[in-house]
C-alpha cells in the first residue's frame, strides 16, 4: 500500500490582543517567606491538638472542659493550613 502524503500544518497565530493582559487584571504576586511555615505549622498543630487530645486529653484540665470541641479546634487548623495551601504561590 502507498504511503500518504504528509500535510505540513501552518503556524498558528492568536489574533491580536488575545496575548495581551486585560486592564483590570492584577499580576500574580508570589507568597511572603513566611506564608509557608504557618501553612505547614497550623496542619502540623492541628494534627498534633487530636493526637494530645487521645493520648492524655483525660488529664489535660482544659481539654476535658472543652469535650467534642478539642476535634473541631484540631481539624479547624488543619483545614485552615489546608485551604492556605491551596493559594499559596
Amino acid at each position: 500500500m502507498p504511503k500518504s502524503k504528509v500535510r505540513k500544518k501552518s503556524v498558528y497565530t492568536p489574533p491580536q490582543g488575545v496575548l495581551q493582559p486585560q486592564a483590570g487584571a492584577r499580576a500574580v504576586q508570589p507568597s511572603p517567606r513566611w506564608y509557608a511555615p504557618l501553612m505547614v505549622a497550623l496542619m502540623v498543630l492541628g494534627l498534633l491538638w487530636i493526637v494530645v487530645y487521645y493520648v492524655a486529653g483525660d488529664q489535660i484540665p482544659f481539654m476535658v472542659s472543652l469535650g467534642a470541641w478539642n476535634f473541631a479546634i484540631g481539624f479547624g487548623a488543619m483545614v485552615l493550613g489546608l485551604v492556605m495551601s491551596m493559594r499559596w504561590r
